[in-house]
């Protein structure tokens, strides 16, 4: 398959790693790399599930089962292993669940924190030390969560996304030195397999909390990866780019209904003509 937007020969050769590639925003990511022309490593705890992701990414792609929270190194390690470097890694894996903040257990808050905390931070650490480091190069991106007012009903989450980004934003400076690039995608509401899962409507009512009145598509958001591990992305290092359809900045479809008039439209101030 062709990028629509990249050329072929955009990252070629370079190796990337992409958590929870094996299903959802990894996986379009992982197709758009590899459209581009990188070695696509997948990882994830189920190999089935990682298996199909491979027959339908192609040649270029091959995969690794594993648990970030614990087997960080050993994913790192099979990788360079495998293809004797590590150029990119995308810290896709996450996850949360609903829950009212007042009902999150002291186990389930350490679930979703170790997993999109830790996991990143192993993850992270891993590459630098086993591959990225002494390469003297390397990009890493860690995809967070759009809105950063907060995911009402997602508290552990909202907390640890942001933990996410500050983390993002202090190992892009300490490791510069290294010629370690570290840049974070703040995802907003994706029309994906995921987001399915949940009530109806839940992800209706997702679409219509975004001004462009649509959920995103998976190739918008790997596009963007894409771009990050270019050339490119190294000029991005500590930023969080916001890709959500400007949910970030007014919550709720434009024109509110509360600045509607009568007739359904927004009203204009007049205003009074200079003297």
């Amino acid at each position: 398959m062709r990028s629509q937007v990249f050329a072929e020969s955009l990252l070629d050769e370079r190796v990337t790693l992409v958590t929870g590639g094996g299903t959802g925003l990894g996986k379009a990511a992982a197709a758009e790399l590899a459209a581009c022309g990188a070695r696509v490593v997948i990882a994830g705890r189920r190999e089935e599930v990682l298996a199909a992701a491979v027959d339908e990414l192609g040649a270029s792609a091959s995969y690794l089962v594993g648990d970030i929270r614990s087997d960080a190194r050993a994913i790192v390690q099979a990788c360079r292993d495998r293809h004797g470097r590590l150029d990119v890694l995308v810290n896709n894996a996450g996850g949360q669940y609903f829950v009212p903040a007042e009902a999150i257990t002291a186990k389930g808050w350490r679930a979703v924190t170790g997993l999109n905390v830790g996991g990143t931070d192993a993850m992270s650490r891993a590459a630098v030390e086993l591959a990225m480091g002494p390469a003297g190069s390397g990009t890493i991106i860690n995809v967070t969560l759009s809105p950063h007012h907060g995911l009402a009903g997602m508290t552990h989450s909202s907390a640890a996304r942001a933990a996410v980004e500050g983390y993002t934003r202090a190992l892009a400076r300490e490791w510069e030195a290294s010629g370690v690039t570290v840049v974070a995608v703040a995802a907003g509401h994706f029309d994906t397999e995921s987001i399915r899962k949940y009530p109806e409507p839940v992800w209706r009512a997702a679409a219509r909390t975004v001004p462009l009145q649509r959920l995103g598509s998976e190739s918008e958001h790997a596009w963007l990866v894409a771009l990050l591990a270019s050339p490119l992305g190294r000029a991005f290092s500590g930023a969080v780019i916001t890709l959500d359809g400007a949910r970030d900045n007014w919550f709720g479809p434009w024109p509110p209904p509360s600045l509607l008039d009568d007739e359904g439209v927004v009203p204009t101030e007049e205003r009074r003509p200079r003297a």
